[in-house]
């Protein structure tokens, strides 16, 4: 997590530059949401896929038959 928590008055702030006007008693839980999801984030990217084709690269239901066995 960032070493400074999302406020909701920043939250709110955000949400209406986006368009998006939020009631004032939404503010706490779209701050907590948003860095929740900003935690996630940070984890995934975090990660070392290394080799691991991309999403296109897999077909459901099939196995891969390039394995050695």
């Amino acid at each position: 997590m960032s070493a400074e928590a999302l406020t909701p008055p920043e939250a709110a702030r955000s949400a209406a530059r986006a368009g998006l006007p939020l009631p004032p008693e939404r503010h706490a839980v779209v701050a907590a949401t948003a860095e929740h999801i900003h935690s996630v984030v940070q984890v995934l990217r975090e990660l070392d896929f290394g080799d691991t084709p991309p999403a296109t690269a897999y077909r459901a239901g099939q196995e891969d038959h390039r394995a050695a066995v």
